[in-house]
């Protein structure tokens, strides 16, 4: 008897298809939330776990193509499982794993209607991004990538009723629809004219294509893509859409969706792409560069804790994107051990932020929940109240503020090593740029460590700055199972790099050609390059930590007189300390203004000296929404009302206009 042989793709397959029968079910069900939120999202949750397992078994597989009966006549969906789809198979599986523990505690407290359409919308979202992953074609990139779209957008507008959650699901929508647009002229462009048949992938990848137009197709996936992962200057949807949305939807949308930009992006310009352009990687790393720089520097000014880990999302795409044209300019001079470091580089940071930055959003969600307060100037002293929420949240925050052993270090540690470890390149202009560049790279990450003690310092730390925040809670059972298994994530993904990166050559090699292979180091040591360059163990740097914490404990222990005396701190002489003395977010964040005030639209309101309840409020707006995007709505209105006169009404206008347009058409064609 035959054994019967199962691909991953088929198993992918599957998956989607249990996400779909599970979301349909949670509308079913939506008189028993209860349900929902214990069977549904944990079976979610094990839905992910298993499309992760996929995505490593298709790491080491041939890949894996399917045509589907569906779609269009001549026009079927073509799937295909490869190392690049699998490996964001895997991002996409492990944080939603985490995400959907968390949604089953979150979303207890949501009305039974509006959780069963929220438990269809959240499962749509989720087989959409899967479906991005696994198109082979444009037709069903696209129809996955609308899935992707709307689906998101109903989750953002969950509540609806609040005229700024519509205005923000609103923007997000057209910036989307705007960068849909520029993807589908991208495919047009690599169709290149060969007829129906020419709109698969596989097709495209045999297309020959002369410079320009492999440059306008670079270009179009650039802007469009751009425009889904928030690259200056599309990103504005991302600070207003992130507020909005329930806390798990935004970590889903920061942590992945994001994630499918960064996948459209490699698969364009890597894969459908014969070639590539040393400009292309300028572009791609000055564009990077000005948006982590500027997602930083915004980041720092916040004070509401959402829109705040929104624009750390802005700088970490940046980083994302400076690694990509790394990669394309190494590739293009032949630099195949560097492209390979920088793609590695690039591969590592999605999937560290996927899980940090999930976890951060989660945490946040529990904080909102806990205090019903997202302005951190109303928070303080939580980590009394919700000490599980802040040890789980303090490993998010050390990781992505890059500090060792946890897995932010890592993928920033080898993008700074692509910086400095690149010889001369045969362009003098690129030589200049790299150290330029290693250098922004380091001011941005040293900033986002600024921007985290900041964000974790004022929630956690210090004396409650309200009196409701004595009544906070802590996270239940599912939230702490959901955030525990993104904060392994992060410190399994930091201690274990080399075996990452041996994972991640799968990957390099099917896109580039060349992989780190042996030079990526052994369990204990990670050496990107040479070990008389660089290397880095992060074994030996948790057991160097924890060896000065038992030295500490031990020598306090015998040569402390065992004496307790209790008493108030040293407080400069005042004695009537209170949380007014403490620092605020708006004053953590007053340095990064000061310094950067050309680039915000500051309003300030200053008390008088002779007020007795003095008030102060600062707000930084960004410019670019009143230079580009305002006049843009202006002009908008403006031709709207201008159209608007010729809709009199009166049918003999009509008859007019209709009379008019078939004599020119007579006379032109």
């Amino acid at each position: 008897m035959d054994s019967v042989s199962v691909s991953p793709l088929e198993v992918v397959g599957w998956l989607v298809q249990l996400w779909i029968v599970l979301g349909v079910a949670g509308l079913v069900l939506q008189r028993a939330p209860r349900l929902i939120n214990n069977v549904i999202f944990p079976l979610s949750a094990l839905t992910s776990l298993l499309l992760a397992v996929s995505g490593m078994w298709a790491l080491g597989a041939d890949p894996g193509v399917m045509v589907l009966p569906l779609g269009l006549p001549d026009l079927p969906f073509h799937l295909r499982l490869d190392p690049l789809s699998g490996f964001f198979l895997i991002l996409l599986g492990g944080a939603s794993l985490g995400i959907s523990l968390f949604g089953a505690g979150y979303f207890k407290t949501m009305a039974g209607g509006t959780l069963g359409l929220l438990c269809l919308e959240y499962h749509l979202f989720l087989a959409g991004m899967t479906l991005v992953l696994l198109a082979d074609d444009a037709y069903m990139f696209m129809v996955a990538w609308e899935t992707m779209a709307l689906s998101s957008y109903f989750l953002v507008t969950t509540d609806h009723n609040i005229p700024d959650i519509r205005k923000a699901g609103f923007l997000y929508l057209l910036i989307a629809h705007v960068g849909a647009i520029s993807i589908l002229l991208c495919f047009g462009v690599m169709q290149g004219g060969n007829g129906i048949a020419a709109y698969t992938f596989d097709a495209m990848r045999h297309a020959q294509l002369t410079e320009f137009w492999s440059s306008a197709a670079f270009l179009l996936a650039l802007f469009g893509f751009g425009a889904k992962a928030g690259v200056l200057p599309m990103h504005m949807w991302l600070p207003e859409a992130h507020p909005a949305a329930p806390s798990p939807v935004s970590a889903l949308m920061s942590g992945v969706m994001l994630k499918t930009a960064i996948y459209g992006i490699l698969r364009v310009t890597f894969d459908l792409l014969g070639t590539q352009l040393w400009w292309w990687g300028v572009l791609a790393l000055g564009l990077g560069l000005l948006t982590a720089v500027f997602g930083v520097m915004f980041a720092a000014v916040q004070g509401d804790m959402k829109r705040l880990l929104a624009y750390s999302s802005i700088e970490n795409i940046g980083l994302l994107l400076v690694g990509i044209g790394l990669t394309i300019i190494f590739h293009v001079y032949g630099k195949h051990a560097l492209a390979a470091l920088a793609l590695t580089a690039t591969l590592y940071h999605s999937l560290n932020h996927a899980m940090f930055k999930s976890l951060l959003f989660v945490g946040t969600g529990a904080i909102l929940h806990a205090t019903g307060e997202r302005n951190m100037g109303r928070l303080g002293g939580l980590i009394r109240r919700m000490p599980w929420a802040a040890m789980l949240m303090l490993v998010g925050v050390l990781a992505i503020a890059g500090l060792p052993p946890l897995n932010g270090f890592v993928s920033e540690w080898l993008l700074l090593q692509a910086f400095l470890l690149s010889p001369g390149l045969p362009n003098s202009y690129i030589n200049m740029l790299v150290p330029v560049a290693a250098a922004v790279i380091a001011l941005a990450a040293a900033l986002a460590a600024y921007v985290m003690v900041k964000f974790y310092g004022v929630i956690f730390l210090g004396q409650p700055r309200e009196k409701v925040l004595e009544h906070a809670h802590d996270t239940g059972t599912w939230e702490r199972i959901g955030m525990g298994w993104l904060a392994l994530a992060c410190v399994v993904l930091g201690l274990a790099p080399v075996f990452v990166v041996h994972q991640l050559d799968l990957v390099s090699l099917s896109l580039i050609g060349s992989s780190l292979g042996n030079a990526a180091g052994n369990w204990v040591f990670l050496t990107p390059v040479d070990t008389e360059r660089a290397s880095y163990s992060p074994l030996y740097f948790l057991l160097a930590v924890l060896a000065v914490m038992l030295l500490t404990s031990i020598l306090v222990r015998h040569l402390y007189h065992g004496r307790v005396r209790r008493s108030a701190p040293w407080d400069c002489g005042y004695p009537a300390q209170n949380a007014r003395m403490q620092d605020t977010a708006e004053g953590f964040g007053q340095p990064i203004r000061r310094i950067f005030e050309p680039f915000f639209k500051i309003e300030r309101e200053v008390p008088s000296p002779f007020d007795t309840h003095p008030r102060y409020h600062g707000q930084s707006d960004d410019r670019l929404w009143y230079i580009l995007y305002l006049p843009i709505k202006y002009l908008t209105e403006k031709l709207a009302s201008l159209a608007s006169l010729l809709q009199h009404g009166r049918i003999h206008l009509y008859l007019t206009y209709t009379f008019v347009t078939l004599i020119v058409l007579l006379v032109f064609v």
